[in-house]
């Protein structure tokens, strides 16, 4: 695994997501996927501190032409999302491109009823509380839910008046697919541009990227400078999936890795918008939120970090995310500055699946993560206090060969960072 180390017993608790139940769920995000020039008004979860793009609202199309409705055109708590000809009424028109991954109407968020995640979990309005039940990443004309990791669906692949929306495991099929509003220059579904580089997709402002090339001990860094805008850095390690708009990390099994670790990495390594490294105390609240998919992996892959920064001589995690190539999703974490990692398994999602996660350190003493929706947590020793941290996310691979063509490749559609 990378860096495993020995024990950590965890204290956690599985809360039940809530949608619209607790006003206090509220956060404060720098949103770090953004979309670019060319993909204005489509990517509604993605649009970022970078550039100023403006929301765009209408109707959000789906099966059979059919429009995304507000039922009776009430805006009270729990009214029922639904299907309906389209009429030009206040009732389908949504307002996407907002900050916080949302989709509004009639001053409500959309969301799953209770912050349900189970497969057929319907879908109404609610007041917008920041919870991730209410926000939607869209790829490839897919409504991805972030707290569930499902998509948005036409029950029972009906067409008909209407039928409530609900949330199912991701088919692509045409229940699934859906036309936001249009602004001028949007792809198609409104998810990310192929055209570009990730940096006009992503706001790559507060990130470094690290590369699995250069001389041994010390692998190539891309800075941000270099990074942002849509014709910014892309090689074969590090680049935009043609298909789907992707932001994908490859890193083979034999290439450069820094002097404490075996792996080769093509990963982002959190930064400070003056081009300084990030460096944040523990005893703040910071979340890393994504979502991605493992197109191939040898063994596993870590997709997330918590590293530990400033105040002491270890270079060693706080915490690990790692991808298995069955599908498991195993979180490390580290017993002391010193070494020692304990792993837990804590979902299974097939290879080429798209999940979301959400990584959380709140007070000097919680971690907190979510995979899919499903959120445990655990305590941080106290042998951390000292330590400043950072985020990394991307593919660091966890074997390593001769071989060049063995390796993990990650592609990511949203990358989020918040910091209060």
């Amino acid at each position: 695994m990378g860096a495993c180390y020995s024990s950590l017993a965890p204290s956690w608790t599985r809360p039940t997501p809530l949608h619209g139940k607790d006003p206090h769920m509220k956060r404060r995000f720098t949103y770090v996927a953004v979309a670019g020039a060319a993909s204005i008004a489509g990517a509604f979860g993605l649009l970022g501190s970078t550039s100023a793009l403006a929301a765009t609202s209408g109707p959000i199309t789906g099966l059979a032409g059919k429009c995304v409705d507000v039922a009776g055109g009430s805006s009270a708590d729990h009214t029922a999302v639904q299907l309906y000809d389209c009429n030009g009424t206040s009732a389908q028109s949504w307002t996407a491109g907002n900050s916080d991954n949302t989709l509004r109407a009639l001053g409500k968020c959309m969301g799953v009823t209770g912050g349900a995640t189970a497969n057929g979990s319907k879908i109404d309005i609610y007041d917008c509380n920041g919870t991730t039940g209410e926000e939607w990443t869209p790829s490839n004309g897919e409504l991805f839910n972030v707290a569930s990791g499902k998509c948005l669906d036409a029950t029972d692949n009906s067409s008909a008046n209407g039928n409530q929306l609900q949330i199912w495991t991701c088919t692509g099929t045409a229940n699934q697919l859906w036309n936001l509003p249009t602004g001028g220059g949007t792809p198609p579904g409104g998810g990310l541009d192929t055209s570009v580089a990730p940096g006009g997709n992503f706001d790559l402002g507060v990130w470094e990227l690290q590369e699995p090339i250069g001389s041994p001990g010390s692998p190539t860094t891309i800075p941000s400078s270099s990074l942002q805008g849509a014709n910014g850095f892309q090689d074969s390690y590090f680049s935009t999936d043609g298909s789907d708009g992707a932001m994908t990390f490859w890193a083979p099994e034999k290439g450069v890795t820094t002097p404490n670790s075996n792996y080769a990495r093509s990963e982002l390594r959190e930064m400070n918008r003056d081009g300084s490294a990030a460096d944040w105390s523990l005893s703040g609240t910071h979340r890393l939120d994504a979502t991605l998919r493992v197109v191939s992996v040898t063994s596993n892959v870590c997709v997330g970090q918590i590293h530990l920064g400033s105040g002491g001589t270890s270079t060693k995690p706080l915490l690990e995310l790692y991808y298995h190539s069955n599908g498991d999703i195993v979180v490390g974490l580290e017993n002391s500055p010193d070494g020692g990692q304990t792993t837990h398994t804590v979902g299974n999602v097939p290879v080429g699946t798209k999940w979301s996660y959400s990584i959380g350190e709140s007070g000097g003493s919680s971690l907190t993560l979510s995979v899919n929706g499903s959120t445990t947590s655990y305590g941080v020793p106290s042998s951390f206090s000292p330590y400043k941290q950072y985020f990394k996310a991307g593919s660091y691979n966890q074997s390593s060969s001769d071989s060049t063509t063995n390796g993990a490749r990650v592609g990511f559609y949203a990358l989020n960072v918040t910091h209060s």
